[in-house]
């Protein structure tokens, strides 16, 4: 009776092992596919390194070309070799790269948009094949798992205004996605509207203390200018009333008035470019 009792316990704690070995089993390849890339070879003319960022030719659903900011709607994916991939689509043609389309994969990155860390979209740069961080709404190839390696400093490029610009190359893990990202507009206590004309006034991005400076200013004058005006319109009409033979007066106190309320206006004004233009 006793052994009995043993042996349905040690069947028992057999039959939990079975399902906990076969939870494992998969669970495993599913874990191992979403870090694994998963490839496909495309034709190119293009000398493409390992590490390249890639977009679809034009009118093309087979050749790859590097990737830049121009061509960035068509994002495809980053070039692999062969042994880094778990699946591998070829035709077996001399200039074919394989192209990772899904996993995590060692990619050329530089630090255009900035440096470059851990959840960052990483986007096509003006610099061929070479991926950067996004920073505006745009297509992205995936997201960064970590900050850059083996980055190479003092390398230059010219930018679109033809202006030579520092720059520094790496490498970073990218989660390969393809997708468009929407960065979300920063919270602020400035409405949109606002924050576009003062952006448009100041020809950049302008912060919020300037911007509450310079609507402060705006609210004074426009308070001191109506309590001008009014002054002015109810004095005249009041002086007139009393004595007509005094038109001449008043007109000339409207005009005196006037060029105050102008000068008011245009010392706001140049005050509160500077502002927003200098803070």
């Amino acid at each position: 009776m006793e052994v009995f009792r043993y042996k349905e316990l040690f069947s028992h704690l057999s039959y939990r092992w079975v399902l906990l070995l076969a939870l494992l089993a998969a669970i495993a390849p599913l874990s191992l596919h979403a870090i694994t890339p998963i490839s496909q070879g495309y034709l190119s003319t293009d000398e493409l390194s390992l590490g390249s960022i890639v977009s679809f030719e034009e009118q093309s659903g087979d050749h790859v070309v590097a990737s830049t900011n121009s061509n960035a709607d068509n994002l495809l994916g980053v070039v692999i070799s062969n042994s880094n991939s778990l699946l591998s689509i070829s035709n077996g043609q001399d200039n074919q790269f394989q192209i990772a389309t899904s996993g995590s994969v060692t990619t050329l990155v530089s630090d255009i948009n900035g440096p470059i860390e851990k959840g960052d979209q990483i986007t096509a740069s003006p610099i061929k094949g070479l991926g950067m961080k996004a920073t505006s709404n745009s297509k992205v190839i995936g997201i960064a798992q970590g900050p850059p390696r083996n980055s190479k400093t003092n390398q230059t490029y010219i930018d679109s205004e033809g202006v030579e610009q520092s720059l520094t190359i790496g490498e970073v893990d990218v989660l390969v996605s393809v997708a468009y990202y929407y960065k979300t507009p920063e919270q602020t206590i400035i409405p949109a509207a606002i924050q576009k004309v003062a952006n448009a006034l100041a020809g950049k991005k302008v912060d919020v203390l300037p911007i509450l400076i310079s609507a402060a200013i705006f609210i004074v004058t426009l308070i001191v200018v109506t309590s001008i005006i009014y002054s002015m319109i109810r004095s005249s009409i009041i002086s007139v009333g009393r004595n007509p033979m005094a038109q001449s007066a008043v007109y000339r106190d409207v005009i005196q008035l006037s060029a105050l309320v102008l000068g008011i206006l245009a010392v706001a004004i140049i005050l509160i470019y500077v502002i927003l233009t200098r803070l």
